[in-house]
């Protein structure tokens, strides 16, 4: 079975990685994806046992927090179809549904972040989707490469 590698947006004042420490079993949903591109990523191609870099966004210090691991693929969001949800979407249809989501486990959550900065300055991370001028997409591949180097630079003194 082939491994892939993502990594996965939030902003800490909406759902952080203490968040998911604190959740049962320290696993969630990843819900509220409003993206095509996105949406097909957790539709199509996230698979159980793909590691995952968590990205605190949207914050002081923009940084990777820690890796989880997806312990249940693509199925669709049931957010879509509840009209009390902030996530739902009047104009999805259960017999098709328009949004998807993955579920999560933390597998660690590093003992540093390793910030926006630090990624920018990592000549190996140059090619890095979220690198990328423009690339605002919440959840996005990675490379195995990368997201072996995020993880031996978390486990470096900043």
């Amino acid at each position: 079975m082939t491994i892939n590698y993502w990594l996965m947006k939030s902003e800490p004042t909406t759902f952080s990685i203490d968040d998911l420490a604190d959740q049962p079993d320290q696993t969630t949903c990843w819900e509220g994806v409003r993206n095509y591109q996105a949406r097909n990523m957790l539709r199509d191609d996230i698979q159980v046992g793909d590691r995952v870099l968590f990205y605190h966004s949207a914050c002081k210090v923009p940084a990777v927090v820690g890796t989880a691991v997806v312990s249940k693929s693509g199925y669709p969001d049931p957010f879509q179809f509840d009209r009390k949800s902030k996530y739902f979407d009047e104009k999805s249809d259960p017999e098709n549904p328009r949004w998807y989501l993955v579920d999560i486990k933390l597998e660690k959550k590093f003992d540093r972040p390793v910030t926006l900065a630090e990624l920018r300055e990592r000549a190996g991370l140059k090619g890095m989707v979220l690198l990328q001028k423009g690339s605002r997409l919440s959840v996005q591949p990675v490379k195995k490469k990368e997201f072996e180097t995020i993880e031996k630079l978390a486990s470096k003194p900043a």
